[in-house]
């Protein structure tokens, strides 16, 4: 979120472009004057913060000049009844009165609605992965990942997603593939994790009749599946060491073996792959090769998490709502602005799988058309 600071007291300015550069998702620019700040706003900013009383133009005569381009915080240390009455005439988003609490002021940037609106519309508007559903390109962090993954999907280079559980991980595997050459063939996706060592080996790579006891016919494995177009490898660093090997061979040949088979099958599958743990360490310690991180780790993607991609959870937590009042045939509901506050403070371990389930939650136990604070049961979680 890009804010512009216009305040004529050189400390007033500077304190508040340090605390509020404290936050990863804020990108603040500072100004003099008013007259200063109408030379350099364009579409790029989000907000402004300005002072009341400043030479040449005041905070009053600089809305109105705005015209409502922006969300506007007015911060004074001489307010009037009537400076208040007419910024919210101008329609200012909030008045603070010095001195206050930084968090009071973060809190004030939070539930800016027309922040929220113009960040939505900026995200809907971006080509590329920005565009996929829960993720809304506004934080620093997350756009970063974004482009490098929309310039990675032109490509056939493999590509590991790091980062913590219920980032996306597997949206943005989806996101890539959308995007990439490969769209119109298959997208498949196996959870090392999720499925038992004994197991992995058929499940990647198929098996014949009579291959073990329970073969009564031939299975292709997700390799065949995914043939022409993306496998996608989720926890890879959960894989069995001594399947590993056969991981890598498959890669470096492109043949792939059925089990119970001499046979070798060609393959041609763009690979992505996931992990949430730390694969530089689980090499250290000779659980993962290292041959077969280069192999599967070109091009490295970092997911942040959601606490560090805070403009997004309240439109997340929106899709979400509208998501499960479309599933459960729900009337209209809508979150209070303690709930939404709320929504804000919480640090979501669980990132966005975590919230999504919240929301859902809160939906079907909330009563009547609001979702409260206490609707969302967060207080046992923080």
């Amino acid at each position: 979120m890009k804010i512009a600071i216009v305040e004529d007291d050189i400390n007033m300015r500077k304190s508040l472009e340090i605390a509020l550069g404290d936050y990863d998702d804020f990108e603040v620019k500072t100004f003099r004057n008013a007259k200063e700040a109408l030379k350099k706003l364009d579409d790029s900013y989000d907000l402004v913060i300005s002072d009341i009383t400043m030479p040449g133009m005041d905070g009053i005569e600089f809305v109105t000049t705005l015209n409502g381009q922006y969300d506007v915080i007015i911060i004074t240390g001489n307010a009037t009844l009537n400076h208040a009455i007419e910024s919210i005439r101008l329609g200012v988003s909030d008045f603070l009165t010095k001195p206050f609490e930084v968090e009071t002021l973060v809190e004030a940037i939070r539930r800016s609605q027309k922040v929220q609106a113009r960040l939505a519309k900026r995200a809907s508007q971006v080509e590329g992965p920005s565009s996929t559903p829960y993720f809304y390109g506004s934080s620093k962090a997350l756009e970063k990942a974004l482009k490098l993954a929309y310039k990675a999907a032109k490509s056939d280079a493999s590509i590991l997603l790091l980062g913590e559980s219920g980032v996306g991980k597997e949206l943005f595997a989806k996101t890539i593939h959308e995007h990439s050459p490969r769209k119109d063939k298959p997208f498949v996706a196996i959870n090392m994790a999720a499925i038992p060592e004994n197991l992995i080996e058929s499940e990647l790579f198929g098996f014949e009749k009579g291959a073990f006891t329970d073969a009564v016919e031939a299975k292709i494995g997700k390799f065949e599946a995914a043939n022409g177009g993306t496998l996608f490898l989720d926890e890879i660093a959960e894989m069995p060491y001594h399947l590993q090997a056969k991981l890598l061979r498959a890669l470096q040949e492109k043949i792939i073996y059925r089990l119970g088979s001499t046979k070798g099958i060609p393959i041609d599958v763009r690979i992505i792959s996931a992990t949430n743990a730390d694969i530089k360490m689980k090499m250290q310690e000779q659980s993962f090769r290292e041959d077969l991180y280069y192999r599967i780790a070109t091009i490295p993607i970092v997911i942040p998490p959601l606490r560090e991609r805070v403009d997004e959870i309240l439109p997340i937590a929106q899709k979400s709502l509208e998501n499960v009042i479309q599933k459960y045939n729900f009337s209209p509901k809508y979150f209070s602005d303690e709930a939404k506050a709320k929504l804000l403070a919480y640090h979501w371990p669980g990132n966005i799988r975590e919230l999504i389930a919240v929301v859902e939650r809160a939906a079907i136990l909330s009563e009547g058309d609001t979702i409260t604070e206490e609707d969302l049961f967060l207080d046992a979680r923080i």
